[in-house]
């Protein structure tokens, strides 16, 4: 079934904006697409329980997935309800304020622009727009 046919739930969508966690996710993706184990790094989280907020978000429509060889990327998509779709872009205006939140992305900044990669994390692709921003002007 694909994704323009599915019944949209709206209860899911809320749910999965419900947990800390996630919204530390969606906040981190930001507009690029980012390898789970940048996440593992940057939140201190065990994979398994990283790569289960991400399927909660990917079943609530919320995020995409796509792999490339042995990693898995992750990126924001609107919901399908434009109603779900305006909250999400206010959740996550919310977010980009939010200090905590800021801090979360200055790691991922951090993490992405050292002279050496973190061992879990050499031979990573690094998020294409974070990437864009540290050599040269982002475009939007």
């Amino acid at each position: 079934m694909s994704r323009a046919n599915r019944k949209f739930d709206l209860e899911k969508f809320f749910v999965a904006l419900s947990d800390g966690n996630r919204l530390r996710l969606v906040n981190l993706m930001g507009e690029d697409e980012v390898c789970v184990c940048f996440f593992v790094e940057i939140l201190k989280m065990p994979q398994p329980r990283v790569s289960r907020h991400l399927a909660y978000l990917r079943r609530a429509g919320i995020v995409a997935a796509r792999r490339e060889g042995k990693w898995m990327h992750y990126r924001i998509v609107p919901p399908p309800d434009e109603h779900a779709a305006r909250i999400l872009r206010e959740v996550r205006e919310y977010l980009a304020a939010d200090r905590e939140m800021r801090q979360d992305r200055s790691r991922l900044v951090k993490v992405c622009c050292a002279p050496a990669l973190p061992v879990p994390l050499q031979g990573a692709p690094l998020p294409a727009r974070l990437l864009a921003s540290m050599t040269g002007p982002v475009r939007s």
